[in-house]
């Protein structure tokens, strides 16, 4: 899927066309800087795939654990060939790190496995916000480029 550069889609891998891909964002609000940029470099990477831009999709909901819904209402439509999940967990000093990750990230593959539908999940889990801003944006194009490889998967099984 990668090119030698490490993160450069060989544009003529047809498993990484977009063209005629309609995809859905659900956005975290919460740690807005990180999932701002995420969403961004999400959204430019499903450009530069050849997702058009009148078929991306891109809503917001307070936090993880809001995510799932969302998706799910999104799936509900069955106009989707993908959905994308966007958020930040940072640990802190109780158990709600756990919860969270753990409730959000389960949420999220069970509604693909249900739906059949291709979920990239860029809800980051980390220890601190460095963390976190180290990823943003590589997490953000990982996720376009699975939402795009997993729809054309799909569509040819």
């Amino acid at each position: 899927m990668f090119g030698a550069d490490k993160g450069h889609v060989d544009a003529t891998d047809a498993r990484m066309n977009g063209k005629k891909l309609k995809i859905g964002i659900v956005q975290a609000r919460f740690n807005a800087s990180v999932t701002d940029a995420l969403a961004q470099a999400c959204k430019t990477e499903l450009l530069a795939l050849g997702v058009a831009e009148k078929d991306i999709d891109h809503i917001t909901v307070p936090g993880a654990l809001e995510v799932p819904v969302a998706l799910q209402a999104l799936a509900e439509k069955a106009n989707y060939d993908a959905l994308v999940a966007l958020g930040c967990i940072i640990r802190g000093e109780t158990y709600h790190f756990e919860l969270v990750a753990n409730e959000s990230g389960a949420a999220v593959t069970r509604l693909a496995l249900d739906y059949q539908l291709p979920i990239a999940n860029a809800i980051l889990t980390t220890e601190d916000m460095a963390q976190a801003i180290a990823r943003q944006e590589e997490k953000g194009r990982d996720a376009a480029r699975v939402a795009v490889e997993m729809a054309n998967l799909l569509e040819s099984l």
